[in-house]
């Protein structure tokens, strides 16, 4: 059974457990510094947490931007529960939340390994291709309303 939980408080179980999967996805897996994987603006973001049978297993957070849009950050999914649609169930959960709360947009950095992903959820290309923690990325946005 699946089941997502949220917070904003980084003293929360939700949270560890976003930086659990994070650690493991972002800093064991591709080689992202750990200095660049937990930053500054985590006390500014909610934290969404996908449990499988009571295990953390996928993650993502986002902060509201200027313009009543939100900018989701750091998805990620465990190597083992990948390819189960899991991170598409975890997006659309969240956007869900957002349109209840009445945010514009949803904006993202996507890995560009990971556009065909995001483009089947909605979302479209936007600017031009640039290096975040030595990966490329494209920003992508879709439209809630």
């Amino acid at each position: 059974m699946n089941k997502i939980k949220y917070s904003n408080d980084t003293n929360s179980d939700i949270y560890k457990d976003s930086i659990k999967i994070r650690e493991i996805v972002f800093v064991e897996e591709q080689n992202v510094p750990k200095s660049i994987e937990i930053d500054d603006d985590k006390v500014n973001c909610t934290y969404f947490t996908l449990y499988s049978d009571e295990k953390p297993v996928a993650t993502a957070r986002f902060q509201v931007t200027s313009d009543n849009g939100i900018h989701i950050q750091r998805v990620a999914v465990l190597k083992d529960y990948r390819q189960k649609h899991l991170g598409s169930f975890l997006l659309k959960y969240i956007f869900k939340y957002a349109q209840e709360h009445n945010f514009n947009y949803v904006i993202l950095g996507a890995q560009d390994h990971a556009q065909a992903f995001y483009k089947k959820l909605g979302f479209k290309v936007i600017g031009q291709q640039y290096r975040e923690a030595g990966i490329f990325h494209h920003d992508m946005r879709l439209n809630l309303f």
